[in-house]
């Protein structure tokens, strides 16, 4: 009796991981704001994309201060 393989071409999904770049690719792109435009990025709507963000999102002072004394301390 002869096995028979599985026919199924369904792979699993495996997100690309998105590229970093480095300061001197952005440095030689023209700057941050140049960069990000040929990223196909609008910088100036940073603003308004920072506003929909909910105030729990960004950090307090004393938790800013907490989590510069972790990284100090894990030097």
């Amino acid at each position: 009796m002869k096995a028979e393989k599985n026919k199924t071409s369904a792979s699993p999904y495996i997100p690309q991981i998105p590229r970093s770049y480095s300061i001197d690719e952005i440095l030689a792109a023209g700057g941050p704001v140049a960069f990000a435009t040929k990223m196909g990025q609008r910088p100036e709507k940073i603003d308004d994309d920072l506003a929909l963000l909910p105030d729990s999102a960004s950090l307090t002072i004393d938790e800013l201060n907490e989590a510069l004394i972790i990284l100090k301390e894990s030097k």
